[in-house]
């Protein structure tokens, strides 16, 4: 079959083939070793900063941008190791749609090769980024003026020309890393940070469990859940020791909001590694931990909170300076010991419906005037109305969970604000030495709490029903189950160690002596 297929391109086309079998078998017959595999790494990131005015994401209702912090970036990392190339790309974003992430896929595709299956996009959920709704186009074709009037005017909606940019510098940059890429050594650990981030669900009196219930709160029995104080860490080094980059996950609301547009603290993160580094354009991609219930706030904390600005660097300088201390620790492998593989699986998740009663109610509300109904009450009435309508449209939600390794680390994924315990058990589950969960990659389909959040001791904010928080109740348990499959699938690359000591030969000859008292 070769033989016909190559005399189709010309009577040459057999000698360029013949010539590298040659060579083969005579490094066979000379005993010179073949070429081995050799991981390459790349990296690159582009500029996604909104406009002033732009619409401010991060709420139910309209904001706008009215001025600058520090940039919103889109950062990349490719990675090849002779077989396989897969893409890291974290986004300065609240989430990123379905949508956006397979029209992104699609052009990296034709761009430069590298296959969809192997492309991970995930936002770090800064709510001071640019503008990007809830919603994916069409959801509201069909819905009634007044549906699509709260959609519109009430609501944080896509700006078009944003969302195209987005696309664009995605692709851009996962084009570029794609073309950085250089022989590389890759070392993977993880540090520890449990002084920045909370739990905001905590156990209440009544026997529900509240999300933030407000510091001094006499009602207040405990947190309700855990943290996950895992900096995971990779480094990327060329073959002279010069870092080309670095990647984090760690598990936090992205919610500083040090006043204005802003990468939020993952901003302040990437400034403490390049300060660290001494590298002021180091790359730094970094990917949500399972964070639903997570965030920078203590409710039981006995200070007043830092201010924004303040807030903004601690979170960040925290983080950044745990991740470089594991860079110090971490031993770097090379070559075939880093290989590349990747699993996903898409799917469809049914929506939770709301009650005929619920939605009679939340159409009489939305109607009235916000302040006479209450601003809360009114903003999840039109929620109700708004989840009704999408229902008709879209009564599933596709989903994907995917999971990509990178040697001895396994990359976990999913599209919700994933509560922190199914991140751990995800965790506990995989068989990988190192295992990094990254939620709201490839899509977003809001709040996905535990089946006890959803249950009679259960409650808060994350548990309402919204027109972007309605999964059904085993949606969590759906994705951990099988993030923990694909994962055990794969098999894990080495982790390097350093050498062993050299045998035991006699004690140190200065100090095997006793106390000498004159």
């Amino acid at each position: 079959m070769w033989r016909n297929a190559s005399c189709k391109k010309g009577k040459y086309a057999l000698i360029p083939f013949l010539t590298i079998c040659l060579t083969i078998i005579a490094a066979a017959a000379s005993g010179l070793p073949t070429a081995a595999p050799v991981f390459k790494a790349g990296f690159s990131q582009k500029d996604i900063t909104p406009d002033i005015g732009m619409e401010q994401p991060g709420n139910y209702g309209k904001s706008y941008h009215r001025k600058f912090h520090d940039p919103c970036k889109v950062r990349v990392a490719v990675f090849d190791d002779g077989k396989k190339r897969v893409a890291f790309v974290g986004v300065d974003l609240l989430f990123i749609t379905r949508k956006v992430v397979l029209m992104a896929r699609a052009e990296i595709q034709e761009r430069c090769g590298i296959q969809p299956e192997d492309i991970m996009i995930g936002a770090s959920h800064s709510h001071s980024s640019g503008p990007i709704a809830m919603s994916e186009p069409g959801d509201y074709d069909n819905a009634s003026p007044l549906v699509k009037d709260l959609v519109t005017n009430k609501s944080i909606i896509s700006d078009p020309g944003f969302i195209q940019h987005l696309v664009h510098q995605i692709v851009e940059a996962v084009v570029d890393a794609d073309a950085n890429r250089q022989d590389a050594k890759l070392a993977v650990g993880v540090g520890h940070e449990d002084k920045v981030s909370f739990n905001r669900r905590l156990r209440m009196k009544n026997g529900l469990t509240y999300s933030h219930p407000g510091v001094g709160n006499p009602d207040i029995i405990d947190y309700a859940g855990p943290i996950d104080p895992d900096v995971g860490t990779i480094g990327v080094w060329d073959m002279d020791d010069n870092l080309l980059g670095v990647m984090v996950n760690f598990a936090c609301h992205n919610t500083t909001n040090p006043g204005g547009i802003s990468a939020n603290w993952v901003g302040s993160m990437e400034r403490t590694l390049r300060g660290a580094t001494g590298n002021a354009a180091l790359p730094v991609v970094f990917l949500q931990g399972a964070c639903g219930d997570i965030t920078q706030v203590d409710n039981l904390a006995k200070y007043a909170n830092p201010d924004p600005e303040e807030w903004w660097e601690l979170v960040g300088g925290r983080v950044g300076a745990e991740a470089y201390k594991t860079l110090l620790l971490v031993r770097r492998g090379a070559g075939s010991d880093i290989p590349l593989d990747s699993r996903q699986k898409v799917w469809k998740v049914k929506r939770r419906i709301p009650a005929p009663e619920k939605v009679k109610r939340a159409l009489e509300l939305v109607k009235q005037d916000p302040q006479k109904v209450g601003p809360v009450e009114w903003t999840f009435a039109k929620e109700t109305v708004m989840l009704d309508a999408l229902i008709k449209q879209r009564p599933e939600v596709e989903v994907e969970v995917q999971t990509i390794q990178v040697g001895p680390v396994a990359f976990v994924s999913n599209p919700a604000e994933y509560f922190v315990q199914y991140g751990l058990d995800i965790k506990k589950g995989s068989h990988f030495p190192f295992t990094f969960v990254v939620e709201l990659a490839n899509g977003i389909v809001g709040y996905v709490p535990t089946e006890e959040a959803l249950g009679p001791n259960g409650g808060g904010y994350e548990t309402r029903l919204t027109s972007y928080s309605n999964l059904e109740v085993s949606a969590g348990r759906q994705f951990a189950d099988t993030g923990i499959e694909l994962a055990n699938q794969m098999t894990p690359g080495k982790t390097p160690v350093p050498p062993p000591p050299p045998p035991f030969v006699a004690p140190w000859a200065y100090g095997n002596v006793p106390p000498e008292l004159e």
